[in-house]
């Protein structure tokens, strides 16, 4: 990949977004001009706020209005960082609504998840700090276990 991957997330307010995602990320955007605002996640990974008219008038009416779909989840935004549920109350206070709270999860990490107000669901997690027990394989025909951990 030749430059950052940027994920944009289409909103109904550029402004109200901003001041969400701000808040819920704790820091402030790299790029914050009438039609985008940009925040650097890590290195080579930006979130976008673009406004729902302004993809309409860039793409035109062969895109399906995404105003059509407000409140309903669009996307989910998988953030790995230090304090998950520091990011996740800071969402709360900003106007998300709970999903689910901080807990562990299957696949080892812990994580909490809420909804932002265009309908994105937002997911603040940490990882395990040993690493993850290798996955189950399928058990043998006729076996009576559940499965076993390949061996390295």
């Amino acid at each position: 990949m030749a430059g950052p991957a940027h994920f944009i997330l289409y909103v109904g307010d550029q402004i109200a977004a901003t001041a969400f995602w701000t808040a819920a990320l704790g820091r402030s955007p790299t790029l914050d001009v009438p039609g985008m605002t940009e925040f650097t996640l890590a290195a080579g990974t930006v979130l976008g706020l673009m406004p729902e008219a302004g993809i309409r008038a860039l793409l035109g009416p062969v895109l399906p209005d995404p105003a059509s779909a407000r409140g309903v989840p669009r996307c989910e935004l998988y953030l790995v960082v230090d304090d998950p549920q520091a990011h996740h109350a800071r969402a709360l206070a900003a106007g998300a609504r709970e999903l689910s709270p901080l807990g562990l999860r299957t696949w080892g990490d812990t994580a909490a998840y809420s909804l932002d107000r265009d309908g994105h669901v937002i997911a603040f997690a940490s990882r395990p700090q040993e690493p993850r027990p290798a996955p189950l394989t399928a058990a043998a025909p006729g076996s009576r276990r559940g499965g076993t951990r390949p061996t390295r």
